[in-house]
């Protein structure tokens, strides 16, 4: 499906995209691949063309990602030095990607972060506006996946998108 002479809600693709990232939240990563492979063979006219596209991009070449993050990095510490984040907002995003690629995290808290990168002496004064500046970004590099409460500080629970791992490899490689 091509979206020209389409109009595109980015309010309905952000629902779709926080209701596939509840529905594949508590599986294996070989089962959400399996998942979002068939989403994709069965919903886009490309079908398996673009399921093998996915895969190019999401895999890395020779192995796991954490596997092979854990074999050039053997602490958060040598990561963050390596990708050397500047704005508030890329240390988040670097500290996520440890946690989620590295660690196999489901889904990540603002406060485990900050935790993070006050131990690595670069703490965040507001850890929520940082993910929301990710979240804003377009495309989109965090995505907010639960919010537990109704205050406005609410435990939000956040994942990074497929760009937002890319990002972070960028700035590693």
């Amino acid at each position: 499906m091509g979206t020209e002479g389409v109009s595109v809600n980015p309010i309905e693709e952000l629902d779709a995209m926080r209701k596939i990232a509840e529905a594949i939240s508590n599986l294996s990563e070989p089962a959400m691949r399996r998942v979002l492979h068939w989403a994709a063979d069965v919903h886009l006219s490309k079908g398996a063309s673009s399921a093998k596209a996915m895969e190019r991009t999401s895999e890395p070449s020779g192995g796991s990602v954490s596997q092979d993050l854990k074999a050039r990095f053997s602490s958060l510490a040598d990561f963050f030095s390596a990708a050397s984040p500047a704005q508030d907002a890329d240390k988040a995003l670097v500290v996520g990607y440890w946690f989620q690629v590295g660690d196999g995290a489901v889904e990540l808290e603002g406060f485990a972060l900050n935790k993070e990168l006050k131990n690595l002496g670069h703490g965040i004064s507001n850890i929520t506006s940082a993910l929301d500046t990710l979240m804003s970004r377009k495309p989109a590099l965090v995505i907010q996946t639960k919010k537990s409460g109704t205050s406005k500080q609410a435990r939000k629970k956040y994942k990074l998108t497929l760009e937002g791992i890319r990002a972070v490899e960028r700035m590693i490689s």
